[in-house]
């Protein structure tokens, strides 16, 4: 853990974000010692079997440090979004906040919230912008193949992440890396970042350098339906593809007619047919390779339905999966 300078933190700063990337953030925020006025999430949630009203990680964390929590089901309309964007600028002694700081929040900002605290809003964006703009910039780098991707503090406006850069940093991506592991060092990354662009901001020294207009990407949303295994494509594109969609929505086949889930890929050969696609060519300790489109691909980590993720070569065994056996019918 990073050791924190001892300056002395006095932007007052509000935070909106709710799964546990932004968590991750709001910890930092605290233990630099910035002053935390206001916390916006995201309202509780039915999750779990007993479908249950549970908090976000960033509710959980405020809760535990006293903080001010807001759960406004909208920033646009209704009383709540009033009672937000009164509570933005009298948060502070009946002043506005100095900076609101916005990661993973799930809610859109109109421009009267973001021009409500006196420097704006800076998001935390978990790519080097402007590739990967949009909702899934974790998944999408590695679905591209990607060997390096980083966090930017953005200057918010009322585009999608289009907004000045006030700071990057970038990390490499690396061939076993899931989206849970590369959102994990992201987490972190983006934390300390972002303490590192409030201190420049509160020095008046926070760079404002405009995004290019080259190298623009989007990072659409995954569906589930994408995570539904074509073995027609190659075993260099699964084992991305397979790695991207670790743990959401997951990477489904069918063996028998049952859904099987895949992890864990290794891919054997890039090139190469040596039986029909999505035959299953081997199995054994190391798990069972599948015939792509082009090449081969190990899995190493299966998991079939009601059980818990299992080395391959058991869940083959427990499936009758065998060398000849076809996936996907």
């Amino acid at each position: 853990m990073i050791a924190y300078s001892s300056m002395n933190r006095t932007l007052k700063v509000g935070f909106a974000g709710t799964p546990e990337f932004a968590r991750v953030a709001l910890e930092k925020l605290i233990a630099a010692g910035y002053p935390v006025h206001l916390v916006l999430t995201q309202p509780d949630r039915p999750a779990g079997r007993g479908m249950k009203l549970q908090a976000s990680p960033v509710k959980q964390l405020a809760l535990e440090h006293e903080l001010p929590v807001l759960q406004p089901v909208s920033l646009k309309k209704g009383d709540e979004a009033v009672q937000a964007l009164d509570a933005l600028k009298t948060a502070v002694h009946g002043q506005a906040l100095d900076v609101l700081v916005v990661a993973a929040y799930g809610l859109i900002l109109p421009q009267v919230v973001l021009d409500a605290p006196r420097l704006g809003c800076l998001n935390i964006h978990g790519s080097l912008l402007p590739r990967w703009r949009g909702a899934a910039p974790i998944q999408r780098c590695i679905e591209a193949g990607d060997t390096e991707t980083g966090v930017c503090i953005m200057q918010m406006e009322a585009g999608l992440d289009t907004g000045p850069v006030r700071l990057h940093r970038a990390l490499p991506i690396e061939l076993t890396d899931t989206a849970a592991t590369l959102h994990d060092k992201l987490a972190v990354l983006g934390g300390d970042l972002l303490v590192e662009a409030l201190d420049a901001l509160q020095d008046e020294t926070l760079p404002l350098v405009p995004q290019p207009v080259v190298g623009v990407t989007y990072a659409e949303k995954i569906t589930k339906a994408e995570g539904n295994i074509d073995w027609k494509r190659s075993a260099v594109e699964l084992q991305r593809t397979l790695r991207a969609f670790d743990p959401f929505p997951g990477a489904n086949t069918l063996f028998n007619g049952e859904p099987l889930k895949c992890f864990d890929p290794q891919t054997v050969a890039i090139a190469g047919l040596m039986g029909t696609v999505g035959q299953v060519l081997a199995v054994g300790p190391a798990g069972f390779e599948v015939q792509c489109g082009q090449g081969v691909l190990r899995i190493r980590t299966a998991q079939k339905a009601g059980a818990k993720r299992q080395a391959a070569h058991q869940v083959a065994q427990a499936l009758g999966l065998n060398a000849g056996s076809q996936l996907g019918a």
